[in-house]
């Protein structure tokens, strides 16, 4: 399953998907022409369409046409800027592993998690944890706050434990390998 999504803005709760549903998206689907489309994006999502065509020696319409089809078929999941946390006065990064009572219990968490701003990502794992959040608070005192009356408050939240990123070594998508042979 292949499934891009290119420079979601962070602390924008409203752009945050939580739909628990697989998408439908097969990886035949998707050819080389597309990958291409999608690995030029994923690097600038601002670039114009004559750009991108030029680049793939395609018209600017079909350029449009593809992306039209990659974003109805949820391949492409938004598009916008990135803006960087610290900046905006968020001096820190965190991850929170969580434990619910029960998983199944997971969706109703999630209905309340989606109601605090500073969360930008949650996932449900397998591992130590039933869930990993990734938070940005201004400092330890908000960050304080935010898991002993906000998230150790939720019904079915068990515990949670809270690891501090001292940087970001890495931030990337997804590689889009083009086969060659396929052209």
């Amino acid at each position: 399953m292949l499934s891009i999504s290119i420079k979601i803005p962070i602390f924008a709760t409203t752009l945050y998907n939580f739909n628990l549903n697989k998408t439908d998206v097969k990886m035949e689907k998707i050819d080389n022409l597309d990958r291409k489309i999608l690995g030029i994006l994923s690097h600038n999502a601002r670039i114009p369409f004559k750009d991108v065509a030029a680049e793939c020696k395609v018209s600017r319409a079909a350029i449009h046409q593809r992306v039209q089809h990659l974003v109805e078929n949820r391949v492409i999941t938004g598009s916008g800027f990135e803006v960087d946390p610290k900046l905006l006065g968020y001096a820190t990064c965190t991850y929170v592993g969580m434990n619910l009572e029960r998983g199944s219990m997971y969706k109703n968490v999630v209905s309340r998690l989606v109601e605090i701003p500073e969360i930008v990502e949650c996932h449900f794992t397998t591992g130590s944890y039933t869930m990993l959040l990734k938070l940005y608070a201004r400092d330890n005192e908000q960050l304080m706050d935010l898991l002993n009356n906000k998230l150790q408050t939720i019904p079915g939240v068990v515990s949670t434990e809270t690891l501090i990123s001292l940087e970001q070594s890495i931030k990337r998508e997804i590689p889009i390998d083009i086969d060659e042979d396929r052209k």
